[in-house]
């Protein structure tokens, strides 16, 4: 079964497309508007998502595509839109955009297109699975281990853990976290994420072997095995 996000904000389409990939065996979540289809994007793990360019809550499709690629996000991405300029395609793929179909669409055509972007990014090893050192995550059944042994996370663990391996050796702001991780767009002004962090640093680092999760004072937090990221010495800090 694929986990398929669609964000789609005309509910009658989005119904036939729910109904439609559910009888070839996805799992589809649909979002109606930005907002809430960039949160959902952000939230999970996506096999692939359906992507409507206009959308309404003053958040597009192609503002949802390239936060998704500045995060660093390679889930493919289908681009359905009414635009069916030369123009406006190569905006949708520039922002990120996987493949891009014009309305009104083939159910069929579609289905194939989503197969054919499944298939091309499960040949990629990488997306299977993310190792870090000693630390593997297993993208699709979210099993990880360090030094062969199983860690025992909690869901809100892993979505972080997920993001720090997905980023490694890169520096996540605070705000950064609490948008991918708690879906927050303010800053709720307490330390959940420290408290996190310092939870899940106790699983990954046992004690005995390398640290793998840094703090930056001052800017954030960095999942690592090198001496140095960004000219900054690495060492163990729970400040």
């Amino acid at each position: 079964m694929w986990n398929c996000l669609l964000i789609e904000d005309d509910r009658d389409n989005a119904r036939y497309l729910v109904n439609g990939l559910s009888e070839l065996g996805y799992s589809v979540v649909a979002s109606h508007d930005g907002v809430s289809g960039l949160e959902n994007a952000m939230k999970e793990i996506w096999d692939v998502i359906i992507l409507d360019r206009m959308l309404p809550n003053h958040v597009d499709g192609l503002s949802i595509l390239f936060t998704l690629r500045s995060l660093g996000k390679k889930v493919p991405v289908l681009v359905l839109s009414a635009l069916s300029g030369v123009d406006d395609k190569v905006d949708g793929l520039k922002a990120g955009g996987d493949d891009y179909l014009i309305k009104p669409f083939s159910f069929q055509e579609l289905a194939a297109r989503l197969h054919a972007l499944i298939r091309r990014s499960t040949d990629n090893a990488e997306i299977r699975s993310v190792q870090i050192d000693d630390l593997v995550m297993n993208i699709r059944t979210q099993t990880i281990t360090r030094a062969g042994v199983v860690l025992e996370l909690q869901p809100r663990e892993i979505k972080l853990l997920s993001y720090l391996m997905m980023n490694s050796h890169k520096i996540l702001t605070r705000t950064m976290l609490l948008e991918v991780v708690w879906g927050y767009n303010f800053d709720p002004q307490s330390n959940v994420v420290d408290v996190l962090v310092s939870r899940l640093r106790r699983k990954v680092d046992r004690e005995g072997i390398p640290p793998l999760i840094h703090t930056i004072r001052g800017r954030g937090y960095v999942l690592s095995d090198k001496a140095s990221v960004d000219g900054i010495r690495l060492k163990r800090s729970d400040d």
